[in-house]
């Protein structure tokens, strides 16, 4: 059983909603493949309309009961909004978790190709490293390899895993990533490693096969954050799902809130992140603590499950908007 570090652990007002993080990667750039984003962001993309929009949403999460936080590199400038954030509220009882292996590329552009690029060498996890302890001091509490993959071979670099385990040494939980079609895999892993306090996984109604692997991460004693559980917006009400949609009018529910909802009730799902752009789409993610999920439920939108590999195509194939 992993031990967590200090800090850790939180609590917030309503303890249901302690459950839903906020992950800024839809908010530290002007370019996403959320479906939607560029009506989320409106018109103005310049650096500083971002920075309020970012610090607007970062203060209604915590109003409403938020309490992790989760950024990466190569979101941007979620770092520098989440840490001056941070710097000026000084929020009590947060977990700021934050991730490192992408190089944001984008250059503030939206059409950008590639927007990030994968570098999981130690020189990156140093150089990156420092430039989160910059941006976030002493408020990072979890350091993430971002998108750990097989064919990236970061989980058998002994010199990144000896670093890690030095900066866990220090009192920073490590984690790790994962996506595509390995994930199941990677998990497998990282648990066979023993060095990390943390997995993050998309789960969502159309992509279910990391399920098991999550699950034993969690009896391991490992945090476990599902990320992408609206499936880029998929699960949004931004495209047509029928079953969904009828499912959830019937539930008095949105669809956001009905397919998060899905999420929460996996008893190995720790922290469910909403990709949220704009505070109102927040609270709509955060009324799926008020939906009761049910077996009804959880037979009627069974159908929902893709084959993992079509979903990855899927996904691979939206555009940055």
């Amino acid at each position: 059983m992993t031990t967590l570090p200090a800090g850790f652990s939180v609590t917030s007002p309503d303890g249901s909603r302690a459950r839903i993080g906020l992950g800024l990667a839809a908010l530290g750039r002007p370019g996403y493949l959320n479906l939607g984003h560029h009506a989320d962001l409106g018109g103005d993309r310049s650096v500083e309309a971002m920075r309020r929009r970012a610090h607007d949403v970062l203060d209604a999460a915590y109003e409403e009961g938020v309490r992790h936080f989760d950024a990466a590199r190569s979101y941007g400038r979620a770092e520098e909004f989440l840490g001056g954030w941070l710097a000026s509220r000084r929020p009590g009882d947060v977990v700021v978790s934050s991730k490192w292996g992408y190089v944001y590329t984008a250059g503030w552009q939206v059409d950008a190709d590639p927007p990030e690029v994968k570098h999981h060498d130690l020189a990156t996890l140093r150089r990156q490293l420092g430039e989160t302890r910059e941006l976030l001091g002493d408020w990072l509490s979890l350091y993430q390899i971002h998108s750990a993959t097989p064919e990236s071979g970061v989980l058998e670099d002994d010199a990144v895993l000896a670093e890690l385990a030095g900066l866990r040494r220090d009192g920073v939980a490590v984690g790790v990533t994962v996506s595509g079609t390995s994930q199941a895999e990677t998990i497998g892993r990282a648990l066979d490693l023993g060095l990390f306090d943390a997995v993050q996984a998309t789960w969502n109604l159309h992509e279910r096969a990391a399920g098991d692997a999550l699950a034993r991460a969690h009896a391991a004693g490992l945090r476990v954050y599902v990320k992408e559980a609206l499936a880029n917006g998929r699960l949004a009400g931004r495209e047509p799902v029928p079953a969904l949609e009828a499912a959830a009018a019937e539930a008095g529910a949105t669809p956001d809130a009905l397919a998060l909802a899905a999420v929460l009730a996996r008893p190995w799902a720790d922290v469910v992140l909403s990709g949220a752009a704009s505070a109102d789409t927040l609270r709509s993610n955060l009324a799926a603590t008020g939906v009761a999920w049910s077996d009804r439920l959880e037979e009627r939108l069974a159908p929902l499950r893709e084959d993992s590999a079509a979903y990855w195509s899927h996904r691979s194939g939206l555009r940055w908007n």
